[in-house]
C-alpha cells in the first residue's frame, strides 16, 4: 500500500482561515481545476517518520523549507486510487510567488518515446475553506473539515 504525508499551511483571514494548496503539474491536470489541487505531499517508506516525510516533501515540492510551528495532526484519508495520505496543519504565511517546485519526468505524449519534465506543482494558491473543498482532491477535503473543527 502506498503512503504519502503532507503539510497543510493555514493562515487567518477576514473571511475565516485560508489554506495553501498546490495545483498538480503535468499534462493530465493542465486544464482541470476541480480535483486537481492537493496539499503538498509525497510518498514515504515504511520505517520513516510520516511527519519527517511530510516536511521533506514540502521542501521538495515547493522548493522552500517547511515552516516552524506546531504541527496539528489531521489524521489519514484513503484516496480513490488506494493511497493513504497523512497530513498535519501548520499556521504560517507563504508568498506563492516564491515557490520553486520540484519536477518529475514522464513519457509525453504517451508511447512517443520522448521524456518530458513537468513541475510537481505548477502553481500554489491560498483558498478559503469552502472554495478549497471545491477544488481539492475529493478525499483530502476531510483535512479541511478537520482543520475547521480544530480551534484556530
Amino acid at each position: 500500500m502506498k503512503r504519502s504525508a503532507g503539510l497543510l499551511l493555514f493562515r487567518p483571514s477576514e473571511g475565516g482561515p485560508e489554506v495553501l494548496l498546490g495545483h498538480m503539474g503535468g499534462p493530465f491536470f493542465a486544464r482541470r481545476e476541480t480535483g486537481a489541487w492537493t496539499i503538498p505531499k509525497g510518498e514515504y517508506e515504511p520505517g520513516e517518520s510520516a511527519l519527517a516525510a511530510a516536511r521533506r516533501e514540502f521542501e521538495e515540492e515547493l522548493g522552500l523549507p517547511p515552516p516552524d510551528g506546531e504541527a496539528i495532526a489531521l489524521g489519514e484519508v484513503r484516496q480513490t486510487g488506494g493511497k493513504t495520505v497523512t497530513a498535519w496543519a501548520i499556521a504560517a504565511d507563504l508568498d506563492p510567488s516564491t515557490i520553486a517546485p520540484g519536477t518529475f519526468r514522464m513519457e509525453w505524449p504517451p508511447r512517443s518515446g520522448r521524456l518530458q519534465e513537468f513541475p510537481e506543482l505548477d502553481r500554489v494558491a491560498w483558498f478559503g475553506l469552502d472554495r478549497g473543498r471545491e477544488v481539492i482532491v475529493k478525499a483530502q477535503a476531510a483535512f479541511l473539515d478537520r482543520l475547521a473543527e480544530h480551534s484556530l
